[in-house]
């Protein structure tokens, strides 16, 4: 039996891999290549991402008026709220951040695109965005965490931040398979449209990493 859901996620995550590893940064931080001010710069850019990121969610699940939808969106938020709480210690490990034009233009683009997707985007073609570009993220999240406790010294408690988004989320991928098929039999998901949001998604994201390479390659 045909899942059209799970096909067009495969086919999408397809198209996004060969650019994967197009992030510079983790590789840097798993050859411990980085300057260690990289992680104070990353704590700070994060608290601004995650709490934009968080109300991003919150928006997408009050907009949705498709249930599955509402319960992808709406289970995602109170981990940005968890993630928030586990920056505390990575910031008083890591020290203030060192950049002088904060926060940086190339680390926000990605929050300012999806609060976009939060206000513009069809529930389905956006859960989709979100879901195929997850995977990546939890492998640099968990490549980055190995470094620190290798390379740089860094205890349990400043790598829960990557420890928590490295971790797999029990349902997650079958709740968005559910928000993606519903919009599907509604008629109401794009894929072209999906596929562009995902694309998009994932060239924020690498701006992320990207920015900060360029400034704590050591």
């Amino acid at each position: 039996m045909t899942n059209p859901a799970r096909e067009l996620l495969d086919a999408i995550q397809a198209e996004l891999a060969p650019r994967d590893d197009d992030n510079r940064l983790v590789p840097l931080v798993a050859a411990g290549q980085a300057a260690r001010a990289v992680f104070a710069a990353i704590a700070a850019e994060e608290k601004w991402i995650v709490r934009s990121d968080w109300r991003s969610f919150h928006e997408l699940a009050a907009r949705a008026d498709e249930p599955r939808a509402r319960e992808f969106f709406g289970g995602l938020a109170p981990g940005e709220q968890l993630a928030l709480g586990k920056l505390d210690a990575l910031v008083s490990a890591a020290g203030a951040d060192p950049g002088t034009e904060l926060p940086r233009v190339g680390c926000q683009a990605y929050p300012a695109y999806f609060a976009w997707l939060a206000l513009n985007g069809e529930s389905a073609e956006v859960a989709v965005a979100i879901f195929a570009n997850f995977a990546a993220w939890g492998r640099y999240c968990g490549a980055i965490a190995a470094g620190m406790r290798e390379h740089y010294g860094f205890d349990d408690d400043a790598c829960a931040f990557f420890d928590f988004f490295a971790a797999d989320a029990p349902g997650l991928e079958d709740q968005a398979l559910a928000a993606i098929q519903a919009g599907l039999d509604a008629g109401r998901l794009d894929a072209g449209r999906a596929r562009t949001y995902a694309r998009l998604f994932q060239g924020y994201e690498l701006m992320f990493w990207n920015t900060l390479a360029e400034e704590f390659s050591a």
